[in-house]
């Protein structure tokens, strides 16, 4: 007995030394992955261009706030992060650090005091940047943005998740080697592939992930990369794969969604409202094209799959306005047929295909539930500066009715999706107030 209990002494004193040594011993920083010279400068503007390759003002500007003060609320299935300041305050902000600190958290997703980023940071994804594009931005948060004395929340996370040392674990089973390898020779390629792996971190949101909340993948050659995901209530489609969003969409039509937010196929939604707002918008017609062309390759340029539904059937049903007919087909003529038609082809540019839409067919119906719940706003850009707005339907559709008319629309004209109960209806429905009983 006695020796079974130096044992399990022994055993708990290994675990506590363990423990300790898990969390005190200094976190290894990841050093740059080219060599570059010590007096590098970035050129005019590039330090700009790359922030808005990396999406930085999407995250770190709350509504209403001061660029990149942070304090905009990221939701997550756990809980509530808020995005942290990088304007270079000396208190409240990034000021006073060094490269290689922000580096750091942009590989490592640990801030100089050791204390680590939850990963809503996308370091996932921004081990891929290359070191020019670490130094511009560097230089642009250091010496061109304005600092801004802006305390931030703490996240809003229950235990064990607000304990910020467990992620030290969770990112030696998270994390990829750091730097980027192009899949592709052709140099366009190539590019686009950086542009869409590292700074874009589109797969941040368009990849699924896996059972410990990681990406499942986050380059083009594992399959599961960009095969969808969810995000803040909306459905981040899949871009590759059966299920693709993109499938069958030219070069030309990626082009003008990234740059415009909409094309004869689709608007954006959710998100991707922000992304186009505060990126994508601003890039290159070389960059566009790169990463269009990259997307492309990913669907191997093949046509969306037919669907056996009968198009002519629905249309049929609502140009004949029934006073019998469904409450679903009703509700539509009511709430939809004045801007998505009875054919459900809506109008180029301005209202989208609801035939064939990946967001109505998803197999999760969050992001349709929230566009009917909320409604949404494409964003004003250079090439399309007129500002379009689907309103919500919150306040005047009971969740019974708005599971008939998503129902009615996910499995309208060649649409064949499962249907939409009123409990995912009162799921999703955010503000109670909003409800109509």
């Amino acid at each position: 007995m006695k020796t079974f209990l130096k044992i399990m002494l022994g055993l708990i004193v290994l675990t506590a030394v363990a423990l300790v040594a898990f969390i005190a011993i200094p976190v290894q920083r990841t050093p740059a992955q080219s060599e570059m010279p010590a007096e590098w400068r970035p050129e005019e503007g590039q330090g700009g261009y790359a922030m808005r390759l990396a999406d930085c003002a999407a995250c770190h500007t709350a509504p209403d706030g001061e660029m990149f003060a942070g304090g905009r609320a990221i939701e997550s299935p756990l809980g509530t992060i808020y995005s942290s300041n990088i304007t270079p305050d000396d208190e409240t902000g990034i000021g006073g650090w060094s490269l290689d600190a922000f580096r750091a958290a942009l590989y490592d997703g640990v801030r100089p005091d050791g204390t680590h980023l939850y990963p809503a940071m996308p370091y996932e994804n921004y081990r891929k940047l290359t070191e020019e594009d670490v130094r511009a931005l560097y230089h642009y948060f250091t010496d061109e943005v304005e600092p801004i004395r802006n305390d931030t929340r703490d996240a809003d996370l229950p235990f064990p998740f607000d304990q910020r040392w467990t992620l030290r674990g969770w990112k030696w089973l998270a994390l990829d080697a750091p730097g980027f390898r192009a899949g592709a020779d052709d140099p366009v390629l190539a590019r686009g592939e950086y542009i869409v792996e590292g700074p874009g971190h589109c797969g941040a949101c368009h990849t699924p992930r896996n059972a410990i909340m990681a990406e499942a993948a986050v380059d083009a050659s594992d399959e599961a990369f960009l095969t969808g995901g969810e995000i803040a209530g909306w459905t981040a489609p899949a871009l590759r794969g059966p299920g693709s969003a993109i499938a069958g969409w030219s070069r030309e039509d990626l082009v003008a969604i990234f740059s415009t937010g909409r094309n004869a196929h689709a608007a954006v939604n959710g998100e991707m409202q922000l992304v186009i707002r505060d990126s994508t918008q601003f890039m290159s017609e070389e960059d566009l094209a790169a990463m269009s062309a990259f997307l492309v390759g990913l669907n191997d340029g093949g046509a969306p799959p037919e669907s056996p539904g009968d198009r002519t059937g629905t249309e049929a049903l609502i140009a004949s306005a029934d006073p019998d007919m469904p409450l679903g087909a009703r509700l539509y003529i009511d709430n939809c047929n004045a801007c998505h038609f009875a054919d459900g082809r809506g109008a180029d540019e301005v209202f989208p295909e609801l035939d064939g839409n990946a967001l109505v067919t998803a197999e999760s119906p969050t992001g349709l539930i929230s566009m009917i719940l909320n409604g949404s706003e494409l964003p004003s850009t250079p090439k399309r500066p007129y500002s379009l707005r689907m309103p919500g339907f919150a306040d005047r559709l009971t969740d019974a009715e708005a599971a008939e008319l998503a129902s009615f629309v996910r499995q309208a004209w060649s649409n064949d999706a499962a249907p939409v109960s009123a409990d995912d209806i009162a799921d999703l429905r955010g503000d109670a107030d909003a409800k109509v009983e």
